[in-house]
């Protein structure tokens, strides 16, 4: 027979029931521990007569344990459920012990003999439940926590700066006064400065755009008035003129005052056009000798057709295989360059000379035209990149005195700058100095 010692070691109590719901055994009345028994004897008077009298004691010799819970009703339960097969699993907390208690029915191949009960302390179950509830209390307070501190730095980071800076979009879109409260995010280093900076850049050249169309619309009106009343003025004098002579002169102004007109309303449509497809355009590496090459044979080709007796030189000034590589338009650059010629042969003499000088100065693609024409008789030369601005009265109405404002305006747009000047020394005619940045 195998020692309930060792059929028992894993559990606390096993009850065996018979179909009558009677205790047929119990593990507590087993030897599993050797002092789980306490005997005790019953004292018994006896007379003294009767001292020699064998007591025996053995049948008054009983077994007394520590008080048990009742498992019968837990059985009863079980009995009476529908579905016998289906074990029944109860947890109960018995004199501050949890008891999970599993009861069975015990059947042989035919029929039911009876019902096991296997009651087991579980109260690690409660230790690790209680434990478990503690985890996910502390997660929680620490993620709310977290979700706190994170709340915080979003709002006082990221979605107040937001707000300012939508704030301050709308201002401008309602025309208000502009707002500064974006400013103290310039110098911030993350994505929000980036954003500030980008839209703060993008608002100074929008307010730009708007000053230089309004400025130059009132420029343009200012322009236009004077041709026009002249013109005006010369129909009035031509329908009271009878003199043949007068009358050819005044048809003459008035139609140098119609090319006037046509010239700076044309030039002014072109240049909208050229800041329009600009913006628009992709800039890219762009070998600036090819261009300035291109250019000059272009040149050399209509002044040979047009029998005007003017060559254009290239000069390539110690480039020694440097890389004369501009970042920009190639069309506008072409523009630039051809403005600039188309400009220094208006000015120069018959057999003379135009140089186009290509080097590096400061980590700068430097173009040099030089003609050898009258030169700049102003005293304050930069005013002839002014628009309107024309020191050309010969030709009145050839020219509406945008052509070298254009060129400027690209010139920055590229990132680089134009200076006009007088040829130094004996040499005689005007000095363009074109700078754009070197692209590497």
């Amino acid at each position: 027979m195998l020692d309930a010692r060792f059929l028992f070691q894993n559990l606390d109590r096993v009850q065996l029931y018979d179909l009558n719901l009677d205790l047929l055994a119990d593990t507590d009345t087993l030897d599993l521990v050797q002092d789980i028994f306490v005997p005790s004897q019953d004292v018994q008077e006896t007379s003294i007569d009767s001292s020699s009298e064998k007591i025996d004691n053995s049948k008054n010799l009983k077994f007394s344990k520590a008080e048990v819970f009742n498992t019968t009703v837990y059985v009863q339960r079980y009995a009476e459920q529908k579905n016998i097969n289906d074990k029944l699993v109860v947890s109960e907390t018995i004199n501050n012990n949890f008891y999970v208690i599993t009861i069975n029915s015990v059947k042989s191949p035919t029929e039911n003999k009876g019902y096991i009960i296997v009651s087991e302390i579980a109260n690690d179950i409660l230790i690790a439940v209680e434990e478990r509830k503690n985890f996910i209390l502390r997660t929680v307070i620490s993620v709310a926590i977290v979700i706190l501190i994170f709340s915080v730095f979003l709002n006082k980071y990221i979605l107040k700066p937001i707000r300012s800076l939508v704030h301050y979009t709308k201002a401008i879109k309602e025309k208000d006064v502009k707002i500064d409260k974006h400013e103290k995010y310039l110098l911030r280093k993350d994505e929000v400065g980036q954003l500030s900076r980008s839209l703060n850049e993008m608002t100074e050249d929008l307010y730009k755009r708007i000053n230089v169309a309004e400025t130059f619309s009132s420029d343009l009106a200012h322009e236009i008035r004077n041709p026009l009343t002249s013109l005006k003025g010369a129909s009035e004098v031509l329908e009271n003129t009878q003199d043949n002579e007068k009358r050819k002169k005044l048809i003459k102004v008035i139609s140098h005052d119609v090319e006037r007109i046509e010239r700076l309303i044309t030039d002014y449509s072109q240049m909208l056009k050229d800041e329009a497809s600009l913006s628009r355009a992709k800039m890219a590496k762009i070998d600036l000798f090819n261009v300035v090459d291109s250019v000059v044979e272009d040149f050399n080709s209509d002044l040979i057709n047009s029998n005007k007796n003017i060559k254009i030189y290239v000069k390539n000034l110690n480039l020694n295989g440097s890389r004369f590589n501009v970042l920009g338009v190639e069309s506008k650059l072409e523009q630039i360059l051809a403005n600039l010629l188309d400009n220094a042969i208006s000015f120069s003499p018959s057999n003379s000379k135009i140089s186009v000088t290509c080097a590096i100065k400061n980590n700068n693609a430097q173009l040099l035209i030089e003609d050898e024409g009258p030169g700049f008789n102003e005293k304050n030369i930069d005013k002839v990149f002014n628009r309107f601005y024309s020191n050309r009265p010969e030709k009145f109405g050839e020219h509406s005195g945008l052509g070298l404002n254009i060129v400027k305006n690209i010139i920055e747009l590229h990132g680089g700058s134009i200076v006009a000047s007088n040829q130094i020394g004996n040499k005689k005619g005007a000095r363009i100095e074109v700078l754009l940045p070197i692209y590497k």
